[in-house]
């Protein structure tokens, strides 16, 4: 079970949330604005965040990148009532890595922090997740979620480091968007697909410098990993 921070302010909901939580194991605590949700991250250890996008003295989209500045790795997961594409891309932009929309039951909710901790606990990776994974020029320590190019690191979030674990296993294939969605987010649907495209530039952005990698997109189909040859 898992430590959670939930930022919420709707009062019944937030207690709602805390209470069917806590019963199936997980400690939740619970804050009603951004500014206390905060705080209480800098002061305690959380497997997972859930962040209302609407809140009181700071909004969920600046709490997040506040914890990201702090912290690469924590899954993020926005409780948001906005249904507009550019509001849930804008999430993950900020470094949400999903977004539940309102109203969703609680069932729901868990199976989504389940799916989260799972891939937390053991995700996807070609070799045994203590080995540093050589690819190219760059390299990939799966323990530590960091990408390093000739002395330059670079720190992933949980689900960067889960897609760069699955187009490594499927090196120079084609992964199908499909069986990357369902495989990392659990479902396949139009804005889950969105979220992909989000995390696949992310992905070329930190893996440009080198020459001998490219993240090719087959357009509607699928992404390869290409690694060329060196030496």
């Amino acid at each position: 079970m898992a430590k959670i921070l939930l930022a919420e302010d709707d009062e019944n909901l937030g207690f709602m949330i805390q209470d069917s939580l806590s019963d199936v194991g997980h400690e939740v605590v619970w804050k009603s604005d951004g500014q206390s949700a905060l705080e209480v991250f800098t002061k305690a250890d959380f497997e997972i965040c859930l962040l209302d996008v609407m809140m009181p003295k700071m909004d969920g989209f600046e709490l997040a990148l506040k914890i990201r500045a702090l912290s690469e790795f924590v899954p993020i997961l926005f409780l948001t009532a906005k249904s507009q594409e550019a509001d849930r891309l804008e999430g993950f932009e900020v470094g949400g890595d999903d977004y539940i929309t309102k109203p969703f039951s609680i069932k729901e909710l868990a199976f989504r922090i389940q799916v989260f901790l799972r891939r937390s606990g053991s995700p996807s990776s070609p070799v045994k997740s203590s080995e540093i994974v050589s690819f190219g020029q760059s390299s990939y320590d799966p323990v530590n979620l960091t990408y390093s190019y000739q002395g330059t690191n670079q720190s992933l979030t949980q689900m960067e480091a889960n897609l760069l674990n699955l187009l490594l296993q499927h090196r120079n294939e084609l992964v199908k968007r499909e069986f990357i969605l369902e495989t990392i987010w659990g479902e396949n649907d139009y804005f889950k697909g969105r979220s992909l495209d989000v995390f696949i530039t992310r992905l070329r952005k930190y893996l440009k410098n080198d020459e001998s990698l490219e993240i090719r997109n087959h357009h509607g189909v699928g992404f390869n990993l290409l690694i060329a040859e060196t030496g």
